[in-house]
Parts: structure tokens; sequence; C-alpha cells
């Protein structure tokens, strides 16, 4: 693979050409240490060098920005293998065509000791809670291939508008984008009549209320399928969205105006919230045969 061509899908928003004046500009180059390690050598590439396994691959960026995130995670739980961390709202957990930096994955790797700390799975950028990383590349190869084992179990809470006319309830569907969805990312349960689903995919949720509180409801949430959005769309359709979900609460009115500027104080207020109020509170895994470590948020 040339240097351009593995380059070109950590910058999605440059075209080839203005990659290729990266390297006319010298802002590329390969980074080489000498047999005692003790001193490095910069040597510059041109875009179609073709690269070596364990070349290591700089590129100067300019004007690089970065949207603001909440940079506050913490270490929740932690073995030999296995890291559980806590998750603030609004951080990404891994590169984003804005952020490079500002992910979760990213800080892991800078402010701990695990540099090649791996996610074992995800959450959406604007849901917060614990998350499962592997400590190092050996952690990951040992339980992505065994992640259904290792994860028994995920809870989470939701704050939900309106209330529910179920005390608990279990919601086994499929569900899937649509080609004709206005917002391409959005999950819809798999209604017949529809011909528009794209790829529909089994899922399965447990409902449980937790308290009312005037207009809004907490409610727990039980996965017992990991697909994408999976909560939001159950909840949203149950008719019962999440607060602050832009994609599912108000038919996605305000994610849709979102690309015509920023969302007003106004529009936040209508919402409940700047991100949705889903949280992920508790994680059982099956680290050894017959028994269940739980880790929970207080």
């Amino acid at each position: 693979m040339t240097a351009i061509d593995y380059i070109a899908p950590h910058f999605p928003r440059l075209n080839l050409d203005e990659l290729a004046q990266y390297f006319a500009d010298e802002r590329v180059w390969l980074k080489v240490s000498e047999d005692n390690h003790a001193e490095i050598k910069q040597i510059l590439i041109s875009a179609h060098y073709v690269l070596q396994t364990h070349d290591r691959l700089c590129v100067e960026i300019s004007n690089h920005g970065e949207d603001p995130v909440n940079t506050n995670w913490t270490t929740v739980w932690e073995n030999h293998e296995l890291l559980a961390i806590y998750k603030p709202p609004l951080l990404p957990v891994s590169r984003t065509t804005r952020n490079l930096y500002g992910t979760l994955i990213s800080l892991v790797r800078r402010h701990s000791p695990w540099t090649q700390a791996q996610l074992l799975h995800r959450l959406d950028t604007e849901t917060s809670g614990l998350i499962l990383l592997a400590k190092n590349s050996y952690a990951d190869k040992k339980w992505k291939k065994n992640f259904e084992r290792l994860m028994q179990g995920k809870i989470y809470h939701a704050w939900v508008f309106g209330r529910p006319s179920w005390n608990e309830m279990t919601l086994e569907c499929e569900i899937s984008e649509r080609e004709d969805s206005a917002i391409r990312s959005r999950m819809y349960v798999v209604e017949n009549g529809v011909t528009d689903y794209k790829n529909p995919k089994f899922s399965k949720t447990h409902f449980q209320v937790i308290r009312n509180d005037g207009a809004r409801t907490l409610v727990e949430c039980r996965l017992f399928t990991g697909k994408k959005h999976q909560i939001r769309a159950h909840l949203a359709y149950l008719g019962y969205p999440i607060v602050g979900d832009k994609i599912y609460a108000f038919d996605g009115l305000y994610y849709l105006k979102r690309f015509q500027g920023p969302l007003t104080a106004e529009d936040f207020r209508i919402l409940g919230s700047e991100h949705h109020l889903l949280k992920a509170v508790r994680l059982e895994l099956c680290i050894e045969k017959d028994s269940i470590q739980i880790i929970e948020l207080k």
C-alpha cells in the first residue's frame, strides 16, 4: 500500500490532491530508529512510497481543530487484562471525522500505563457509563473472540419522555435502517407492509420502570442483544423516546436542524438535555467459569 492510500481514510475531509500537497510540502515522513535506538531519524517520503511492515508514518497537521469533549473518564474496575471505564457523555469512544485526539481510547492510551488498550465494545458518543477495554493486544485478541461468553449482561438507565403504561415489559423484534429515512443512521422496528429496510436484525430488550418524575420516567433497560441504537429505537417505537435524543425524539427534527446551524438554548430546553440521557450502569462479566463479576456505577 502506498503512503497516500494509507493516510487517506484517516483524513476523510481532504481529497487526494490536498493530501498530495502534504507530501510536496514535506509534511509527511518516516520515523526511523538507529540500531542502538539512541537516535531517531526522520526520512521524507513521496506520496507513492510503498509502506513496509513496522514503518512509522508521521504527518504534520496544520490548523487542526477538534470539537470540545468531556475528558473526565475514570477507571471503575480492573484486573490484569481488562479495564472497566466510566465514559462521560459527549466523548466519542474512537476517532471520528473531526476528533483524532479527543476520544476515549486516545485519552486512555495517553494518560494511563495501557498504551495499547483496545475497545472491546462501543458506546454512542452521547451515551455515558461503563465500557470495557482490553489492556493490551494479547488481551484484546483473547477476549474479542470470546466476547459473547465474557459479556453476560449489560444494564442501562434511561430517562424517557412520558409515563409508560406498563411497569415492565420485554420487546423482541427486528430493527433496521431504512432506505427512505431522512436520517441514514436511524434504526426502525421492522413492521409489516414496509419494504425499505436495509438489513433487519433480531433485537431484544427488557424494560422496567424505576420511578416517575413528573413528565419523565427513569427506566432500567437490560440488553439481550447489542444492536446499533437498540435501546433508543425500542423506546421510541414504544412511544417513550429518551430525553435529549436528537435522532429519536421529535421524529429527528433537532438532528436535522443541526445541518442548518447550531441548536439554540430553546431547542435544548425542548429536548430536555444537551445530550441524550442514557447511561450504561452495570456490566456482568464471566471471566472465570461458573462465576460472574458484577461491575456497577454507584
